[in-house]
């Protein structure tokens, strides 16, 4: 192998091991906590991560794609936009997350025809939805029906019928935070290589090292929920909750850093610095 050969592969390697650490970013690892927090299974967790690489190299790609190719210009208020998405999406999970934990004073005013000693109050699960209500073991003693439960009813609803449902939602996200990240990744890409084809594979390699270091994290940070799902439901809840509200404070953070400060999004003249 030649020395020219030998550096090309040299570099394009550097982009996928780029692409690992471009997938520990705060951001990324808080949305797929928040994410990977109702889920009970490691081989599921990896394939959260996995959906959520591709949706995120799906995104770089085309906007790279663009801005190498066609010679696209991202005005600074569609680059802050982009990234104001994230700091909503963010703020969303949080409330979508503490949603489905039902919160631990969720009541229900009696089971009647039980008897009193017979109801009893603790953390109990039906399917991913984890809450706790006074309630028996009884026939009639719960206080309602395992469909009746906030998570039952959405996976009732229309999105359930899509297929892949559970892997489409980190895939999403992907797109999202790929939006924000693209143009930063593109520029420093092209600040090096001016060759098309050669950029092209470079970010190419960029996104499979994303998907890599993404799975590699869900994998790490699922251990904790997978394990106290089980054994100890109390402190699922409790992680769950942390996910939710960690995940709305960084999303709302971003939201007024990118959105209403000093030369944010919505001022006179916004200042926009791809990051």
């Amino acid at each position: 192998m030649t020395e020219a050969a030998l550096n090309v592969v040299s570099f394009l390697l550097l982009g996928f091991f780029l692409g690992m650490r471009h997938a520990t970013d705060a951001d990324h690892v808080v949305a797929i906590a928040t994410i990977v927090s109702r889920e009970r299974s490691v081989a599921g967790s990896a394939l959260i991560g996995a959906a959520w690489g591709i949706g995120h190299t799906v995104t770089v790609m085309a906007v790279g794609a663009a801005i190498i190719v066609f010679g696209v210009v991202i005005p600074p208020r569609l680059g802050m936009s982009m990234e104001f998405a994230v700091g909503i999406m963010l703020a969303l999970l949080g409330v979508l997350t503490l949603g489905r934990t039902g919160g631990m004073a969720h009541a229900h005013a009696g089971v009647t025809g039980v008897h009193e000693l017979d109801v009893h109050d603790h953390l109990h699960t039906h399917g991913d939805y984890l809450h706790r209500h006074p309630h028996g073991h009884g026939p009639g003693a719960h206080g309602h029906a395992d469909e009746h439960t906030p998570l039952a009813r959405l996976d009732r609803s229309v999105l359930a019928r899509i297929a892949f449902y559970d892997w489409l939602r980190p895939f999403v996200v992907g797109l999202v935070h790929g939006l924000a990240g693209s143009a930063a990744v593109v520029l420093m890409i092209l600040s090096i290589i001016r060759e098309p084809v050669a950029a092209l594979g470079y970010l190419l390699l960029f996104g499979l090292g994303t998907i890599v270091g993404m799975m590699l994290i869900t994998l790490i940070l699922s251990a904790p929920f997978t394990f106290t799902a089980v054994n100890l439901p109390k402190l699922n809840w409790r992680l769950r909750v942390a996910s939710g509200l960690i995940s709305f404070t960084f999303g709302a953070v971003l939201i007024y850093g990118i959105g209403f400060a000093e030369g944010g999004l919505f001022s006179d003249a916004p200042i926009w610095e791809p990051h």
